[in-house]
């Protein structure tokens, strides 16, 4: 497994540089100059064309595309992810501000919505054909094609507005409880679609389980119908739904972009959002590289995980 895992990190590292390359790219074709978000229009239009060009290049924004972006991949390698151009704070400094709401965020809504779409995807599958089936179908294929962005907005007028039940923006700073109490309803949003998903797939794992050869052994064998469905169905259930449930978590990270600038969460999301439209590109770059970094190691860890659940599977 060590050199297995070694294998797939190194192998990253091309897939992080064409990545990362595309997302620079991608900034430099966006329209519009920079310099017109960092200048008000009034002292642009008195400053000449010499001292727009020794800004710009204060602001390493001058010279090839392809030097800013070596510059920039040079300064990652060494730790430094660069200074904003609105601010001149380090970016790593802001990030590990912004970042712990992005990812308490994530997990939470992770959490919720794996444990909901196992619990309702099993009793779906033990239920199949019966009201509770159906109606659990319905709502799994309602939940996954209302728009994360239309369901948040929908939750702050019923339980923010209407109900007044929970708050919206910024995170609970009075004890664990005043957390929970700002967190759910943003986490919510974000996991119900991710739920309904889950809900789906826990479903069709459990079925294709209870019809093997091993499961129609047991229940012949006269063990209870739930050690039967528990301890033989649901075991092997799980592998796929825990591949499905760690390939959701980058998802889950862009998803909190949507939901953060919907209930105002002060995680990464807000800031990203208005880096992309001032062309902050050291910040931009930034939270590009570390939703590609978590796309690929919930891979390799999907990986590890399946042979973990699996010992069928090996490693190579």
């Amino acid at each position: 497994m060590v050199n297995f895992t070694l294998r797939k990190l190194l192998g990253m590292i091309p897939m992080l540089l064409i990545i990362t390359f595309l997302i620079y790219a991608g900034i430099e074709l966006m329209p519009g100059d920079v310099i017109d978000f960092l200048i008000p229009m009034d002292q642009l239009a008195e400053m000449t064309e010499e001292e727009v060009a020794a800004f710009r290049a204060a602001k390493g924004l001058d010279g090839p595309m392809i030097v800013r972006y070596l510059n920039w991949l040079l300064g990652v390698c060494k730790g430094d992810l660069g200074y904003s151009l609105q601010n001149n704070m380090p970016v790593a400094e802001l990030m590990m501000q912004k970042l712990p709401a992005t990812v308490e965020l994530s997990l939470a809504s992770l959490i919720l919505s794996s444990f909901l779409g196992i619990l309702l995807g099993v009793i779906s599958a033990l239920k199949k054909g019966k009201i509770a089936d159906n109606v659990l179908t319905v709502a799994g294929m309602v939940g996954v094609a209302i728009p994360q962005f239309l369901f948040g907005i929908f939750c702050i007028i019923l339980f923010s507005l209407n109900l007044q039940w929970f708050p919206v923006g910024q995170r609970g700073d009075g004890g664990l409880i005043a957390e929970l109490h700002h967190l759910f309803l943003p986490a919510f949003a974000l996991g119900i679609s991710q739920t309904a998903g889950v809900m789906r797939y826990s479903r069709s794992a459990m079925l294709d389980s209870m019809n093997c050869d091993y499961v129609k052994t047991a229940r012949a064998k006269g063990l209870a119908e739930w050690k039967v469905n528990m301890l033989h169905g649901f075991r092997v259930a799980c592998t796929p739904v825990m591949v499905l449930i760690g390939f959701r978590l980058p998802t889950l990270i862009s998803g909190a972009i949507v939901i953060e600038n919907i209930f105002q969460w002060p995680g990464v999301g807000v800031w990203f959002t208005d880096a992309i439209k001032t062309q902050n590109t050291p910040i931009i770059m930034s939270v590009g590289l570390f939703m590609v970094l978590m796309v690929l190691l919930s891979s390799l860890l999907v990986d590890i995980l399946t042979a973990v659940l699996d010992p069928r599977v090996k490693l190579s």
